[in-house]
């Protein structure tokens, strides 16, 4: 699939995402909600309430993530944080409230209807250290080596040129700075099927890479330290769910996906030198 297609698909799936939240019918499930009127297997239950309970709901309803990047990521006060694909705000509005009021936390998403719901969580959350940006997570509107930590959730297997991404993000890195993001990962072969679904690469999973492929491509930006953990293994049932949802053979499918895709916390630092 071309890149600007694979975008355009992305935004716009996003940005009714957010007017959904917006007029209050939306929920913090990436895809459609299943037959059962449960949350998706990826987006559900990554935060506990003691994290969220401060937190507009409308933050809360736009999360679309596949992991909880902000209780991984060791954030210290004083940093500065960069969230790539922010969406709602909500890891950017936890992440301010991790590094404090001498720290800052910056959102960058290229939807303008997530943005302004961001602006909006923001406000409502009454937090002064953030500041959401419009731009492209493979064109980073920020100077050479001004983050300390960049965190994501499950954005960056969205894009379909992840060399860019990720060299973009060492520019940004001061040194020593650290990569610390949540995303689908997958362990061993997926069949074409699933790679060639618009549906999946817009629900998180399709552009994933595989394990190794990731390894590599951190360490060709300049990455040292690469520690990739998972912190959700999908099985058949899983798998089964969102595959109909996309109106793929989940019977012939599901059996050769179970245990491959999995939610991880990717860590890696920018040499200090």
């Amino acid at each position: 699939m071309a890149e600007q297609n694979i975008k355009d698909a992305v935004k716009e799936k996003y940005g009714k995402a957010a007017l959904r939240v917006t007029a209050g019918t939306g929920s913090s499930c990436c895809g459609s909600a299943s037959s059962r009127g449960e949350c998706d297997p990826i987006t559900s239950r990554l935060y506990d309430a003691g994290q969220t309970s401060d937190l507009p709901q409308e933050a809360v309803a736009a999360s679309l993530g596949c992991g909880n990047p902000t209780a991984l990521a060791e954030l210290k006060p004083g940093e500065v944080v960069l969230d790539l694909g922010s969406g709602g705000g909500i890891d950017v509005l936890l992440s301010a409230k991790r590094v404090g009021p001498t720290g800052k936390a910056y959102g960058l998403d290229m939807t303008d209807e997530m943005l302004a719901l961001a602006r909006e969580n923001q406000r409502k959350a009454g937090v002064t250290n953030v500041e959401f940006l419009r731009g492209e997570i493979e064109a980073i509107p920020l100077p050479d080596a001004t983050v300390d930590v960049i965190i994501s959730n499950c954005v960056i297997n969205l894009s379909a040129d992840k060399d860019r991404v990720l060299a973009e993000a060492f520019r940004v890195l001061k040194p020593g700075g650290r990569l610390a993001v949540s995303d689908i990962v997958v362990r061993g072969e997926v069949p074409s099927d699933i790679r060639r679904s618009v549906e999946l690469w817009i629900g998180c999973v399709a552009g994933a890479l595989e394990e190794q492929d990731y390894r590599a491509k951190l360490a060709k930006a300049g990455f040292e330290g690469i520690e990739v953990e998972p912190t959700r293994i999908y099985r058949v049932e899983d798998a089964r769910e969102f595959l109909e949802r996309a109106g793929l053979d989940a019977e012939r499918i599901a059996p050769a996906v179970d245990g491959k895709f999995m939610s991880a916390f990717v860590h890696a630092v920018k040499p200090a030198a």
